[in-house]
Order: C-alpha cells, then structure tokens, then sequence
C-alpha cells in the first residue's frame, strides 16, 4: 500500500486528471453500446411497421377497388391523386378516377331523387347498369384521347371556359357559376374541376370524330351541294340520301333552350327561311343541318338533318372484337 501511494505521489496532476477521465470513459462505455442498440432497433422497428402499414393500406385499397367494387368518396379521391387503371383499350390505361366520375355523376341523381317508389332491389339494379354504362364510356373517352395524340388534337382552356359558360343558361335560365355548380353538386355531386373534366373529354372526342371520319364529311358535303341545287328542301335532301342521315322536323314550336344537341340555339339565330352552314353538334355525336320555319322570342319551328359521325364507333367495335379491351373490374355476376 505504502509503494502504491509511492507510486501515486510521483504522477504528475495532468497524469491524474487522465487516468480519472479514461475511467469515467471506461464506465460510460457500458451504457453508450445498449443504448446505441436500442436506437437500431427502434429505428428498424419503425421501418417494418411503415412497410406493413402501406402493405395494408395497398392491399385494402386493392381489394376495395378491383375485388369488392366500392365506388366511395374516399376512393375517389384517392384516385384522382393516384393514376390507377381500371382497364385497358388498345394499350392505353383507362384511368379509375374518370370511370368512377361518369359512375357517381349517373348513380347520385337517381339515388337522391329516388322516393319510396323505389327499392333497394331497383337501386342496386341501376348501380350494375351504371357501372357497366360508365366503365364502357370511360374505355371511349380513353381512346379518343389516345387518338388525340396520335392527330395531335387538344383542346385549350379557352374553349373549356367558352363551353362551360353556354352551360350557365341551359334550359333558358341565366345563373351564376355559384348557382350553377350547387345545380350539378346537388344533383350530380361533381365540383367544377370534374365537370370541366367532362366538357374536355366531350370537345376533344368531337375532334377525333371530325378529324377520323372521312365519310361523314363528305356526305355532309353532298348534303350541303344538294341543298343548294334544291333550294333548302330539306326533305328532298332527306330522300335522296336515305339512311345516311337522320332528317327530324319539330312539328310545331319548341323552346329555343331545347336540349337537343344544339339546333334550337342555332335555329333562334336564323330568320325564317333561313338555314344554317354545317356545325357539330354540342354532344360531338355528328354535323348538323338546320333551317327556320318560324319563330317567337322563346321558340322556334325549325326542319333538321343529321350526318352521324360512325368512324369512331367501327373503331371501337373492332378493337372489343380483337380483344384489344382489357377490363380489370367486373361490373355485373356474370362477367
């Protein structure tokens, strides 16, 4: 003992100082490597629980979707965020979010308007047939915008705001947007993001129709130089050309707000006598020919033809016939 403190009293203070710190050091040593284990642990503890979350969440939302079929607000929206396909058409994703958008649109007003007439039964009858009606719409919208590219057709946010605003007096009634929107939230449960959403596949699709359809541009041409050889005889067009157009009489005075693709709004700008040059209808589905009988300020007594627009339907014929749609949800038992 008496050699040790020998030994001790000869360190120097800055030797002393050391030797306390590396066993402080020595000490702290076994605590910092468990502690340093724990955290590792946390850490990857944490990582495997996120995976397994998002497992279950994709998996949730996989089966909701493609097994179960819900049609839901949340899924909704979280297809609009993530671009998941609900089926195919010649290769090009038909995107879930607008198949569910032409499904709520349909389905909301026949649920919110249905009274005690309706059943159960008679709802979930209209929901398969919705599904069905959508999912094809979905599939037709999806290859006039692959068609689009291919022609190099868009449509700008000039013409969706134009069309958007003819909208606002539809059926012969000025309202404001506000108005008008709580009218298509209310009774179709759309924003105006979807609604225009909508329009823009409605005017693109008129612009593959007219850029495809060779056919019908020249029987709207052979309607326009019959028309001028018969001085505006709209009937003997009609009988020369047969079932290449549908020629249609009002009969009598309608309101120059008739929902009927647009004939009436362009009617009520003609002078009686007065026919009017080729235009496509506002569903995009053909050219129309109008001519004015008579009119008052809130209706008009108009003759009509029609040159159907067909190319794009042959289209799509041949592409279901060569299996070239690929549906991965099934909308009715049977399928």
């Amino acid at each position: 003992m008496k050699l040790q403190r020998k030994k001790d009293d000869k360190k120097t203070e800055q030797e002393k100082v050391e030797e306390r710190r590396e066993e402080v050091l020595a000490r702290g040593r076994k605590f910092k490597y468990p502690l340093q284990w724990t955290k590792h642990r946390v850490v990857i503890n944490t990582i495997l629980i996120a995976v397994v979350t998002i497992a279950i969440l994709v998996t949730s939302g996989w089966l909701a979707l493609y097994q179960f079929g819900e049609t839901g607000e949340m899924l909704f929206r979280i297809t609009k965020i993530l671009p998941v396909p609900v089926a195919q058409i010649d290769g090009e994703n038909v995107l879930f979010s607008d198949y569910l958008m032409f499904y709520r649109s349909g389905i909301t007003s026949i649920e919110r308007q249905s009274g005690q007439s309706v059943t159960e039964g008679d709802i979930e009858t209209l929901r398969t047939e919705y599904k069905r009606a959508a999912l094809t719409e979905a599939e037709e919208y999806t290859y006039a915008m692959k068609l689009a590219k291919e022609f190099g057709l868009t449509v700008t946010s000039e013409e969706i705001a134009s069309e958007f605003n003819k909208h606002l007096s539809i059926g012969g009634t000025e309202r404001s947007e506000a108005g008008f929107m709580k009218i298509i939230e209310e009774n179709f449960g759309l924003t105006k993001d979807e609604y225009e959403r909508m329009i823009y596949l409605t005017l693109l699709r008129a612009k593959v129709e007219m850029a495809i359809d060779e056919n019908a541009s020249q029987i709207a041409s052979r309607v326009e130089t019959l028309l001028a050889e018969n001085n505006g005889n709209y009937s003997s067009v009609a009988d020369a050309l047969g079932d290449q157009i549908e020629y249609q009489e009002t009969g009598g005075m309608v309101s120059n707000q008739n929902i009927d693709g647009g004939r009436a709004a362009e009617a009520s700008k003609l002078e009686p006598g007065e026919q009017s040059g080729r235009f496509v209808s506002i569903n995009g589905d053909g050219y129309y020919f109008v001519k004015l009988i008579e009119k008052s300020d809130t209706e008009v007594n108009f003759v009509s033809i029609k040159v159907p627009f067909t190319e794009f339907n042959i289209r799509l014929a041949e592409l279901r016939e060569n299996d070239a749609v690929n549906e991965f949800i099934k909308t009715t038992d049977s399928e």
